[in-house]
């Protein structure tokens, strides 16, 4: 029998245990011979995240409140005497198995030397994509800790976090993978800069543009508390346990994405574009952030809501192309995207969108800090969701299955005990997070139930939450 060090006691690890045990007996030979038995084998957990408030405005330097799940991803890893990395993924529903592998010294001067090598192999060939996350972990950790690596590798991947559904299954999936491998490899990192480095395989290597709030909440979340950080750039300020008398719950729409909507990176890149006409036209270079924050700069959330409203919204336009933008502005200042000519961007909503939402996030923070003890607090929480969800659809980033989960969740209202809601993470689709007193899953079961009953989708519904990757450490195999 196989047993690590307490993690058992962690959700989602008694059925890691029997997933690496049944390798044994897998159909695949992959799976039959990829770890030794004689030999140690170190695991990394990291959970998911429910976005509460903040979402899309980390990369505009706002306040996020992220709760880290239930759900986690776990990842072993085992040194190996061949050279060579092999990559495995379990699915935790089906069993099957998906497999990569190839030399150690493609990181010494072959395909997977550079962050850009990696992103152009993992983009031409599609079919392995799942293996770009673990194999930017590798190269991005290998390049900070100067070294090469002195062993071969095979890796497990098993993840209880729902892929698709808005809820960081990327990232859990990168911070384990690195906690994992530094257990093998004897080092540490501070659990803040292992997310900073996740982040940047995630935007390097995979391509995607993500903030830093995914990766922050998977390594440092609190179980069963808000996650308070100023992404300027990556400031914890502390946490916030929710009083007793409330709860949050993330269901998920079934929508993986909203071809109709604008996409995440359009609206990022529209945020950086309105940075800069600001800055142009009116030498714009944000207020520093609150003083008992010691981020500062030219964020967009530092700018009051109140200021922009008055100075800086009628300088933008509504809709501006590309093009448009590269003939009279240039480039813009965020390093992971790019401007394309050809596309039109929502600047004046996508500017206004992390302007409000870091104001709103702090009237959030501000009455959980206060207590908020009281219905009418409830209330304004719950309103703060509200607001930020419609804010999500101006920008484009909405959903028709999500708007209807909100509106669901007002039907039943305050008597039934749900206060808010709102579409989560990067938007168009996804997972929508609830505010509601606690004891109201009779509630939460109509939404799901009237939701199920007009889209034929049956919702997964996140509830309850658990500790970030930094306090699971890396944990070795024992034999029982």
């Amino acid at each position: 029998m196989l047993t690590f060090l307490g993690a058992t006691d962690w959700p989602g690890g008694t059925r890691f245990l029997r997933a690496l045990e049944g390798l044994a007996e897998h159909e695949s030979a992959e799976a039959r011979t990829l770890f030794d038995s004689r030999l140690p084998v170190a695991l990394g957990r990291a959970p998911g995240r429910l976005d509460v408030l903040g979402g899309i405005a980390d990369y505009s330097g706002a306040l996020v409140l992220e709760m880290p799940l239930r759900e986690a991803a776990f990842v072993a890893t085992q040194a190996t005497v061949e050279p060579r990395i092999r990559l495995a993924t379990l699915d935790a529903t089906s069993g099957a198995l998906r497999y990569f592998e190839f030399p150690k010294s493609d990181f010494e001067g072959g395909r997977f030397s550079t962050c850009e090598q990696s992103h152009a192999y993992f983009k031409a060939n599609r079919e392995h994509a799942w293996a770009g996350y673990v194999v930017g972990v590798l190269l991005v950790l290998l390049h900070e800790l100067r070294l090469e690596l002195p062993h071969g590798l095979s890796l497990l991947v098993f993840s209880l976090v729902p892929e698709g559904k808005g809820v960081s299954s990327s990232a859990a999936l990168e911070v384990a993978s690195m906690n994992s491998v530094l257990g093998v490899l004897g080092r540490s990192l501070a659990p803040d800069r292992i997310a900073i480095l996740c982040q940047k395989a995630e935007n390097l290597v995979v391509g995607a543009p993500c903030g830093i709030m995914d990766q922050m909440t998977c390594s440092l979340g609190k179980s069963g508390e808000l996650l308070e950080l100023l992404c300027q750039p990556a400031e914890v300020l502390g946490t916030l346990r929710l009083p007793e008398e409330l709860c949050v719950w993330g269901i998920d729409s079934g929508v993986r994405h909203a071809v109709s909507g604008a996409d995440y990176t359009q609206v990022r890149v529209a945020a950086f574009m309105g940075q800069r006409i600001l800055s142009a036209k009116l030498g714009f270079e944000a207020a520093p952030a609150p003083e008992q924050h010691r981020g500062a700069g030219a964020h967009l959330a530092n700018i009051a809501p109140s200021e922009f409203l008055s100075r800086y919204a009628g300088e933008l336009p509504q809709e501006l192309s590309g093009l448009a933008f590269i003939e009279r502005y240039g480039t813009t200042r965020d390093l992971v995207t790019t401007v394309l000519p050809a596309t039109s961007y929502p600047v004046a909503a996508a500017t206004a969108h992390p302007i409000f939402e870091n104001f709103r996030a702090r009237c959030f923070r501000a009455l959980l800090s206060a207590g908020a003890k009281e219905l009418e607090s409830w209330q304004l929480l719950g309103e703060l969701m509200y607001q930020s969800h419609a804010s999500y659809g101006t920008c484009g980033l909405g959903s028709p299955n999500t708007d209807l989960l909100v509106e669901l969740v007002r039907r039943e209202g305050v008597r039934a005990g749900l206060f808010g809601a709102k579409i989560t993470g990067g938007g168009s689709g996804g997972t929508v997070a609830v505010l509601g007193r606690s004891g109201s899953e009779g509630a939460i079961a109509r939404v799901l139930s009237a939701y199920t009953a007009e889209t034929g989708i049956v919702s997964y519904l996140f509830s309850g939450s658990s500790p970030g990757a930094a306090e699971f450490g890396a944990r070795w195999l024992e034999r029982g």
